[in-house]
């Protein structure tokens, strides 16, 4: 990608997302920022998914999935996430979650809220694919906690697809 392409979507705003899937008994998150909302009547949002990540194809075949939205507070869930640590098919021993209600997704309790989601349906988008949700439930983290969604200004890096990453430094973009 051009330098100056990779500059401009980098400046793209996104929220810090934990994406989380459950199948045969694993429990899975990866790290997600290309998230938003799509519609309101009815409520719909999406969510992009890599091809190629274990994520994808579990979605896929359940049709359904966990978006936990990470707050400030709970930084260590995009760090983990994010990191190699968390290549593995069942990665979220470390984490206190629940089962979503309805869903039986997981759901972070170190999120600040957390919708289990159903697929109702996907667009292959280059190497994502785009899948269009409705939320069937949510759990709203402790509001006395003033806490406040994460969003890619705040990280010192910014994932554009693949294997390409942008670091940001105090000055701007390297």
């Amino acid at each position: 990608m051009d330098e100056n392409f990779a500059h401009a979507m980098a400046s793209l705003t996104t929220g810090i997302y934990v994406l989380t899937v459950r199948e045969n008994g694993r429990n899975h998150g990866m790290s997600s920022s290309w998230v938003t909302q799509v519609s309101g009547e009815p409520l719909l949002f999406t969510a992009a998914v890599d091809i190629g990540h274990f994520s994808n194809a579990v979605i896929a075949r359940t049709g359904v999935f966990g978006l936990n939205i990470v707050g400030r507070r709970g930084r260590s869930l995009e760090d983990f996430f994010y990191s190699s640590r968390a290549r593995r098919e069942d990665n979220l021993e470390q984490f206190e979650y629940e089962l979503s209600p309805t869903l039986q997704v997981p759901w972070l309790k170190l999120a600040m809220a957390s919708i289990e989601a159903r697929v109702v349906d996907q667009v292959i988008a280059g190497d994502h694919t785009i899948f269009v949700a409705s939320p069937v439930g949510v759990r709203a983290g402790d509001r006395e906690a003033n806490d406040r969604p994460l969003t890619s200004l705040e990280l010192d890096y910014v994932y554009l697809g693949g294997k390409q990453v942008i670091a940001r430094n105090r000055t701007g973009w390297e």
